[in-house]
C-alpha cells in the first residue's frame, strides 16, 4: 500500500544502517515517498551516511552535509531543498548529542554549564531552527514534523543524565510548535522508540543492561524493533493521522508501562 505516494520530505539523522532515521527513511520510502537527507559534516560521515542509503535502494540521493548547530548551514540545506523540491510533506528530526564523558551515573550533577547547553541546543533547539525554516515551503500543502525522544525523558535511566533533559525539552518543544503550525497544516509529533543498538545508545553508560532487561520486564518480552519505529513514522506522516499533533507515541515493547 502506497500510502505517501507523492509525498516529499527531508530526513534528518541518517548515520548508519542501526539508526533510527535509517529505519524511518526505509519505511517511508516503502510506502512511495520521496526521501532527501543531510549528514553530519566530514567526509567519513557522508561515506557512510551515502552507504546506508544506498542499501534503502536510493543510488543517488539528494545528500547534503548539516551541523545542526549552525544557523548558516541550516539555511543553506534548506534554500538547497526549496531550490530542489516544490513540496515538503515531512521533516524527520532524528539527531541529539551530548558528550560521552557525561552519560555515566554517577555524574550529572558534575555537568558543566557549556556541555548541559550544547545538549539542548543540538537535541532540541534544533528542531525549532529546522521547523522555522520549513515552515514556508511546507505549509503549501502542510505537512508532518516528526522528532524521536526517550522514555528518559520522564523517568530516571540512569547514565541518560542530560540527555533526559534534552529529550523533556524536545518534548515540550513538539507541543509548543504544533499549537503554533497547526493553522498552517502543519503537524508535529514525537516518537518515544525503546532500546535499539545504535550509535547513540551506545554512548549511554549502563545502556546494555536496558536491552537485556526489556527481554524480561517489557510486557512483549523483548525489544523494539528498527522497523516498527519505522512503520509508526509512516503514520505519523501519512494522512491516517491527519488528526494528530502535540503527541508522543511510544514505540518501545510496553517498557514505559512498567514500574519497579
Amino acid at each position: 500500500m502506497d500510502l505517501l505516494s507523492g509525498k516529499k520530505g527531508l530526513v534528518v539523522g541518517v548515520a548508519n544502517e542501526r539508526s533510527y532515521a535509517w529505519h524511518i527513511a526505509g519505511a517511508l520510502i516503502e510506502h512511495g515517498a520521496t526521501c532527501a537527507f543531510t549528514h553530519m559534516p566530514g567526509e567519513k560521515h557522508e561515506r557512510r551516511a551515502r552507504r546506508a542509503i544506498g542499501e534503502l535502494g536510493v543510488s543517488d540521493p539528494w545528500l547534503k552535509p548539516l551541523d545542526a548547530g549552525s544557523d548558516d548551514q541550516m539555511d543553506a540545506v534548506f534554500s538547497a531543498y526549496a531550490e530542489s523540491f516544490d513540496r515538503m510533506d515531512f521533516l524527520i528530526h532524528s539527531i541529539a548529542y551530548a558528550e560521552r564523558e557525561w552519560l555515566v551515573p554517577g555524574k550529572f550533577v558534575e555537568i558543566p554549564r557549556q556541555a548541559f547547553l550544547n545538549a539542548i541546543d543540538i537535541s532540541a533547539y534544533s528542531l525549532v531552527g529546522m521547523a522555522r525554516r520549513a515552515k514556508p515551503i511546507m505549509s503549501r500543502t502542510g505537512g508532518s514534523i516528526l522528532s524521536m525522544s526517550y522514555y528518559g525523558s520522564q523517568k530516571v535511566v540512569l547514565g541518560y543524565n542530560v540527555m533526559g533533559v534534552a529529550k523533556a525539552c524536545l518534548e515540550c518543544t513538539t507541543r509548543y510548535l504544533a499549537s503554533e503550525l497547526g493553522e498552517y497544516g502543519i503537524r508535529v509529533n514525537t516518537i518515544s522508540g525503546g532500546y535499539l543498538r545504535t550509535l547513540s545508545a551506545a554512548a549511554v553508560g549502563g545502556a546494555e543492561g536496558i536491552g537485556d532487561a526489556n527481554h524480561h520486564r517489557a510486557p512483549l518480552r523483548r525489544n523494539v524493533e528498527g522497523g516498527e519505529v519505522g512503520r509508526t513514522a509512516v503514520y505519523l506522516v501519512s494522512d491516517l493521522s491527519s488528526g494528530v499533533t502535540g503527541g508522543n507515541i511510544f514505540v518501545d515493547c510496553g517498557a514505559n508501562t512498567i514500574g519497579i
